[in-house]
């Protein structure tokens, strides 16, 4: 089975993980396997290397391509939630560890040739799940969330100017057929758009169609779970880097990372600090890291992924 993703920003995150020969470490979210191979290569014959993924058919991609080499004996993958990072790293006696990445993006693979309508480009069934072996399809969340319901998964997650009358017009034409199909979805979105505005329909459609994603997979829920469970792995000095992909993701990873500065909260005009608060990690990211250039080029899905990075001290 094909399976092919380009790691984002990968010389980027190497630099600011900093391995070294022998060290534990662990890529929370395997996709294509770019982070894993490049980690696997950085710690050498001495080092460990944990992978965990929601997607079996991820992990059924990558474990045939590394299979009869040597690198699989010091890469380990397990089939899970990035949130669960804490109980499967200790599960498999993967804490503390020196460095963790998170690319919480999509792969190739999901956007182009999973078939679950995850990308509105093609005529898929609207599944969007992840992990195809259980939770809710995105089909089913049209079907059965009420209108209010949709309105507000569309303006949380997809920032959608025109959820209201998207959430209409999904009531409205499920009552006639369920909206099965990535076509039926983007055929109702567009609709629901002024006349004037059709050439910004494709806008539309993301911001839809990530608004149900983030739903079906509880993808916001997951990051904030995953953040401190993460960071409570590393050992001092250990970094935590993670690539997001929108907006919502971003403001996560930066609010939570800014909380671990440890800034006094005392009013300006205390003369000593009586609040106690001090750092436990340094923001190695000011701002974030974000693709320029050549990986542009080669790569257009780059353009919207901001790295973040943080050391335990």
């Amino acid at each position: 089975m094909p399976y092919s993703h380009i790691p984002v920003l990968l010389p980027e995150v190497l630099e600011l993980l900093h391995l070294l020969p022998g060290q534990s470490v662990i890529d929370a979210t395997l996709g294509g396997g770019g982070y894993t191979r490049a980690l696997e290569e950085a710690v050498g014959p001495k080092g460990r290397v944990l992978a965990i993924d929601l997607d079996a058919d991820a992990i059924e991609a990558f474990e045939s391509r590394i299979k009869n080499q040597e690198s699989s004996k010091r890469i380990k993958v397990v089939h899970g939630n990035f949130s669960d990072i804490e109980s499967i790293a200790e599960k498999h006696s993967f804490a503390p560890v020196s460095a963790i990445v998170a690319d919480i993006g999509l792969s190739s693979y999901e956007l182009d040739e999973a078939g679950r309508g995850i990308s509105f480009q093609k005529d898929e069934p609207l599944d969007m799940r992840f992990n195809a072996e259980s939770g809710i399809t995105a089909s089913k969340i049209l079907a059965d969330y009420s209108e209010e319901e949709l309105t507000n998964i569309f303006k949380l997650f997809g920032e959608e100017r025109y959820s209201a009358v998207i959430a209409r017009n999904i009531v409205r034409n499920r009552g006639k057929a369920p909206v099965t199909m990535t076509l039926e979805l983007t055929q109702i979105i567009s609709t629901s758009i002024p006349s004037r505005l059709q050439h910004t329909a494709q806008d539309s459609f993301r911001r839809i169609f990530q608004a149900l994603r983030i739903e079906v997979n509880g993808e916001l829920k997951n990051l904030e779970k995953f953040l401190p469970v993460a960071f409570g792995l590393l050992e001092p000095g250990g970094v935590l880097a993670v690539v997001s992909f929108h907006s919502l993701e971003d403001r996560i990873v930066k609010q939570y990372f800014q909380s671990l500065r440890g800034d006094c909260i005392c009013p300006k005009d205390f003369p000593i600090c009586v609040c106690g608060k001090s750092p436990q990690a340094e923001v190695l990211t000011k701002k974030p890291i974000t693709a320029k250039g050549a990986e542009l080029a080669d790569n257009s899905r780059a353009k919207p992924a901001k790295l973040r990075a943080i050391k335990k001290l």
